[in-house]
């Protein structure tokens, strides 16, 4: 099963990857559920970084510690769980961006493992995530255009 969100964002995808660079600094902005993002290893959006982050989904407060397994920078972001029995249930998650004429398209995805039944008792978890996924997309549009709009009005200030 794949929770899934996009959204076009006018600007290009240096911008959104700065953003997930930054995460430390944008998490709180990010969406209003989320809680605490700090560095455990490395820092940056790097292949064998981890990061730790607390978000409320549902009203269940998550705290998931992950690594990077995969990144091309300017495009892709994939990371997983640090812990073997979660990533089980939760192989991947990862942030495509994919440029367009006017910007990009920003894609959010969350793998799961889980059987219909599993699917069925956890309806409302599951939308409350869908939901929480598409806040983020919303807020990350907004963020990243209005970064872009100010920085380019102080190129065109110099």
């Amino acid at each position: 099963m794949i929770l899934k969100d996009s959204i076009n964002i006018n600007a290009r995808p240096e911008a959104i990857f700065q953003f997930f660079e930054e995460m430390e600094s944008n998490y709180l902005q990010w969406h209003p559920d989320h809680v605490l993002y700090r560095w455990i290893s490395g820092r940056g959006v790097k292949e064998g970084h981890v990061f730790y982050f607390e978000e409320y989904i549902a009203g269940k407060l998550l705290k998931k510690r992950v690594v990077f397994t995969r990144v091309i920078p300017n495009q892709h972001i994939e990371f997983a769980p640090t812990f073997w029995l979660m990533r089980l249930f939760l192989p991947r998650l990862l942030f495509h961006i994919e440029p367009e004429a006017d910007g990009c398209r920003f894609t959010a995805e969350i793998h799961l493992r889980m059987g219909p039944l599993a699917q069925r008792a956890q309806r409302k978890e599951l939308e409350a995530v869908r939901e929480h996924m598409r806040i983020e997309g919303v807020n990350l549009k907004r963020i990243v255009e209005q970064q872009a709009q100010q920085a380019q009005s102080s190129a065109v200030e110099a």
